[in-house]
């Protein structure tokens, strides 16, 4: 059976459900929009199945079912956390697993109104978040680097979008990279990073941040990864109190979040590119979320 052959409906998870949790197969099963790596279907009104889809290995999933039974209980904010194991079968040859839904909007949908609550939110869960990770917690291996070790990616991303998104502003943009290219290095312990936090991996509600998914890029290592949020996530004028809050960023770690928050930038006005021209994983409503959070960056608020 090739990865191609199956095409995921509720009825086949359902199916799956009958074949391995019989328990849970008569709750509600609907599909929920978007997803790349792994597809979502809620299951009644506190679940979800987590489906690998376009992963090519079963890696993020088990690395969520590892740690975040280990995370959630001390992070302030709700999160996923597995309550059972889906094995590859003969219906479906990959990896799934049912988790707590997180109630909410997701934010690439939403909106924040409430920024400063949103800001001292945010730096609540990554303060909770970013303790020293054991010997045996994951090492990024595409993320996690410093600026420096970083930068073919940048260009990348730059290149692609410049012509179109940013002529105006690519010397501004450079300077932010530059900055977080000669930043002091990270010599801190490592600790546990969510490692991909956009607009679509937060959730929202009443104007704030309700919570946070996908942890499927969790790794040890820097914190500026997850710091570069304060410009990707936060509404204009917020991360200075998001790092006020947080109070464990120093200039250098700030320089390099703020880096890393351009180049993230520049990955969500890619995919919106991508979706404008109608390639597979792109998302129109990305670029205008990207843009108005570059702008953000370059102006350091």
């Amino acid at each position: 059976m090739t990865d191609t052959a199956i095409e995921m409906t509720a009825d086949l998870v359902r199916d799956l459900l009958r074949e391995q949790h019989p328990d849970l197969a008569g709750l509600a099963v609907r599909e929920v929009a978007g997803g790349w790596g792994n597809q979502m279907w809620r299951l009644g009104d506190e679940l979800a199945v987590r489906v690998q889809r376009m992963d090519p290995t079963p890696e993020l999933q088990l690395k969520e079912r590892r740690w975040l039974p280990v995370l959630a209980p001390r992070l302030p904010l709700p999160v996923p956390t597995p309550v059972r194991f889906g094995e590859p079968s003969e219906l479906f040859a990959k990896h799934w697993t049912v988790m707590t839904w997180v109630p909410g909007e997701p934010l690439d949908h939403g909106s924040i109104s409430r920024g400063t609550h949103a800001a001292d939110t945010l730096a609540g869960f990554l303060q909770a978040l970013h303790v020293q990770a054991p010997a045996e917690a994951p090492i990024a291996t595409d993320r996690g680097a410093h600026p420096r070790n970083c930068t073919d990616g940048f260009e990348d991303f730059l290149r692609a979008v410049a012509p179109a998104g940013i002529a105006a502003d690519v010397r501004a943009v450079r300077d932010v990279w530059d900055e977080a290219v000669t930043a002091d290095a990270w010599e801190g312990p490592p600790v546990w990073v969510h490692g991909d936090l956009h607009p679509a991996n937060v959730v929202v509600s009443d104007g704030t941040l309700s919570g946070i998914v996908d942890f499927g890029d969790l790794f040890a290592g820097d914190p500026a990864w997850d710091l570069a949020a304060a410009w990707v996530l936060l509404p204009a004028g917020t991360a200075a109190r998001f790092f006020d809050t947080y109070a464990h960023a120093d200039e250098a770690a700030i320089r390099r979040a703020r880096g890393l928050a351009a180049m993230k930038c520049l990955f969500l006005m890619l995919m919106g590119q991508n979706g404008d021209q109608g390639l597979p994983g792109g998302k129109p409503h990305w670029g205008p979320a990207g843009r108005a959070a570059l702008d953000r960056v370059l102006k350091g608020v």
